[in-house]
């Protein structure tokens, strides 16, 4: 039996502990990842990036690629437009010049627990819908429930570590986690688009179709033509319009996206003046397509502007659920058949850098050989990841850009020979002696004078690639389906990595039509290093954690490698502006504006007319 003074003693440092909770838990207008203060005070009255006075008014005009068919775009259920993220505010917005840091948007306040097991927001009195109803805790409840229950499969993962939402008064709600300590979860959470309620009461949220919704955020959608274009009108009246963290922003009164099925018909329509803004992806046209008079006098802007973003990975991915791809080796021997130097002199005019990391132009990359932090990460790991990954540095092959690789076809030969693959009859066939033939899908015209190359020097060792251009519909359901041997595509990635690797690279999301594991990764290595990337208590931890995982990704050899560059390249007419501070993690277009022109364009070519056709090389 405990004494009195022991039993006082043990309240009292309950009742320390309690407060000191309380201390830690008070409500914040900012959340960042580790508990450090955010860059702009709870006073703040505007961004850096923004002009905060920039004029309203204006249409600004961009072109889309393929077409849509579906409003709703948290569903899987067909190809939905462009954009619809304006039409809705979320719990929290970020800051684009931190690396992760939530600012209240409908939440006016947050408040987490010390030990991130739970996080509660306290919303706006003053947020409502666009058509006139409050937005409440029960509009927020609603939209977790309806995700998690008919939402696209990524929400299912995102949000797996959601234990409840409790709604704790008409404009406070909390969510509980089933684990704590998850440092990134109560901004994650944040992040949630808010629907409401009663539009979707008597609709059926699963069904995907070209019903306009009902939204909270600054635009509204005023016009439709199915698959050919979407506008979008800044809703005048608009809740939050007079909030710090939206001064500056959405500035345009009209926001039109026109649908081309072809980037190169797009581009001369650009030219042409029938839209306004085009992000350059392809290094042959930034070279060669804008040598025309509307560049001469200024009236069409080319810009780079500087990318402080971790370039992620943009490759050619292996679908490892096919059983042609299951062998590693077969993987690094393909790898050697792409001639990146000769692709980057002859087509791109030598605008890009290999990516040698996952998380390239960050200190998120693996360089070197791992270190003594690192290694305390891999060593439990050792049986199952590539020895490799212990005694070299990962290094891209590397050609003498002339087009001849015999090098790299021999030693691709003997590595496809220790696989059990041979030549008959000057046809490679595998280790079950299947004549090797796989198929490559593509949505991009522009990418087939990337892989055409590739294709010979596959054809040298008598390996048939055939290359398969769909749609757009049918690109996407078949990338939802896993109907693919190989795609290109990308693994976007952020300062502060988390959450979203469940979705590229855990077990967990393999089977999941829609996420983000295209390459079929089910490997507990990976996933050990995944959750302990999205535990890591601190940035140190966070970055050796990151580290690993590349170390890991790499040696795997699941996708060869593409290119980068650290700029955005935009093109955009004179008519628009933008803040002469740009957002370090964003191109910030939602920040710039219309100008006032006093001189119309004269050169005919900005008059030719081009109409789109309905329905990217990097």
């Amino acid at each position: 039996m405990l004494s009195l003074r022991t039993t006082l003693g043990h309240c009292s440092a309950v009742l320390l502990l309690s407060l000191a909770s309380i201390v830690q838990a008070a409500p914040q207008h900012a959340l960042t990842l580790y508990g450090e203060a955010p860059k702009y005070p709870a006073d703040f009255k505007h961004f850096d990036y923004v002009n905060p006075d920039a004029p309203k008014g204006g249409t600004l005009r961009q072109a889309g690629f393929g077409g849509f068919d579906s409003l709703n775009p948290f569903i899987n259920k067909g190809v939905s437009a462009d954009d619809l993220g304006l039409m809705y505010d979320t719990l929290t917005t970020h800051s684009l010049d931190e690396p992760f840091s939530e600012y209240g948007l409908v939440a006016e306040k947050i408040e987490k627990a010390p030990d991130n097991s739970w996080v509660r927001f306290f919303l706006r009195k003053e947020a409502r819908f666009n058509d006139g109803q409050p937005l409440t805790a029960e509009d927020v409840k609603f939209t977790f429930e309806t995700l998690m229950e008919k939402g696209a499969p990524m929400y299912k993962g995102y949000y797996a570590d959601v234990d409840k939402v409790e709604i704790e008064g008409p404009h406070q709600v909390r969510f509980v986690f089933k684990h704590a300590g998850n440092r990134e979860l109560p901004l994650i959470v944040g992040q949630l688009p808010v629907l409401p309620k009663h539009y979707w009461a008597d609709k059926d949220f699963a069904r995907g179709n070209l019903d306009i919704p009902v939204g909270s955020g600054p635009y509204k959608i005023s016009e439709v033509q199915a698959g050919r274009s979407i506008v979008y009108e800044r809703v005048k009246d608009y809740w939050g319009k007079d909030l710090a963290v939206n001064r500056g922003f959405y500035n345009f009164d009209k926001m039109r996206i026109d649908y081309y099925r072809d980037n190169t018909v797009a581009l001369e329509a650009m030219k042409a003046g029938q839209f306004d803004f085009w992000l350059e992806t392809s290094a042959k046209n930034w070279a060669t397509a804008y040598n025309n008079s509307a560049v001469a006098n200024g009236q069409l802007i080319k810009e780079e502007i500087r990318n402080y973003n971790p370039t992620g990975m943009q490759g050619f991915i292996f679908n490892i659920r096919r059983p042609l791809f299951k062998d590693p080796r077969v993987r690094e021997a393909l790898g050697l058949l792409f001639d990146f130097e000769w692709a980057n002199k002859q087509l791109f005019n030598g605008a890009y850098t290999r990516t040698d990391s996952y998380f390239d132009n960050s200190e998120l990359a693996a360089k070197g050989l791992p270190s003594p932090a690192e290694l305390k990460l891999l060593e439990p790991l050792r049986e199952q990841i590539p020895p490799k990954v212990f005694t070299d540095e990962f290094i891209n092959p590397v050609t003498d850009a002339s087009g001849m690789i015999r090098d790299h076809q021999r030693r691709a030969y003997q590595l496809l020979q220790e696989a059990g693959w041979r030549v008959v009859d000057d046809k490679m066939v595998d280790a079950q002696g299947n004549p090797v033939s796989f198929e490559f899908l593509l949505a991009q015209t522009e990418f087939e004078r990337v892989l055409l190359p590739f294709k010979r020097n596959l054809a040298d060792l008598g390996i048939e690639l055939v290359i398969r251009r769909v749609d757009v519909s049918q690109y996407i359901n078949r990338l939802r389906s896993r109907d693919f041997d190989m795609i290109v595509g990308g693994f976007g990635q952020s300062n502060s990595p988390g959450n979203e690797q469940r979705e590229y690279w855990h077990s967990s999301s393999a089977d999941n039509p829609g996420s983000r594991n295209f390459i079929g990764l089910k490997d507990p290595a990976i996933d050990s290093l995944v959750e302990g990337l999205i535990k890591a208590d601190s940035r140190e931890n966070l970055i050796n954690y990151t580290r690993a995982l590349d170390r890991v990704l790499l040696w795997g050899h699941y996708v060869i490698p593409n290119w980068h560059i650290t700029t955005w390249r935009v093109a955009y007419w004179h008519k628009l502006e933008h803040p002469q501070v740009t957002p370090q993690y964003d191109i910030g277009l939602n920040t710039w504006w219309v100008r006032e022109v006093t001189t119309p364009p004269e050169d005919a070519e900005t008059q030719a007319p081009a109409t789109p056709a309905t329905g990217a090389e990097q």
